[in-house]
């Protein structure tokens, strides 16, 4: 009983830590917005978090008591290639191979994970509240 009071914290703090790991990807895809070359010999290839949402069966009826991030997976959409002669990297041509990493996506995605850290952060206040309130009902 106890157990289910805390549920919704639970479901919050689990996406404030699933969305916290997001903003670090989104960070590190635009550090290396222009990463010609990594350890693979290749630009930097544009990074994506992937959630699911974890389900418990504990003889009640199953409920979500979060997300977690399943995994962190490379996007596979093409490298920019751009026309620059005189860099270390260009070809034979004078293209240059640049990361698939659209800065403008990345700040919304950016913001978007922001804000919904934002509004987790905000659920746990009220649901501080809350008990807070309740416990002072409880002491009469």
């Amino acid at each position: 009983m106890l157990e289910s009071l805390f549920r919704p914290a639970e479901v919050s703090a689990s996406a404030m830590a699933a969305e916290s790991a997001r903003v670090e990807i989104i960070a590190a895809n635009i550090a290396n917005a222009y990463t010609t070359r990594t350890e693979t010999g290749l630009p930097y290839r544009r990074k994506d978090v992937v959630f699911e949402t974890l389900l418990l069966d504990d003889g009640a009826p199953p409920y979500a008591p979060g997300v977690v991030v399943s995994e962190i997976v490379e996007d596979s959409t093409p490298f920019q290639r751009v026309y620059d002669p005189g860099h270390p990297d260009a070809d034979a041509d004078g293209y240059v191979l640049l990361p698939n990493i659209s800065i403008p996506l990345e700040m919304t995605n950016l913001l978007t994970a922001s804000r919904a850290y934002e509004a987790n952060a905000r659920v746990l206040r009220t649901f501080r509240q809350m008990v807070e309130q309740a416990l002072q009902i409880a002491r009469g």
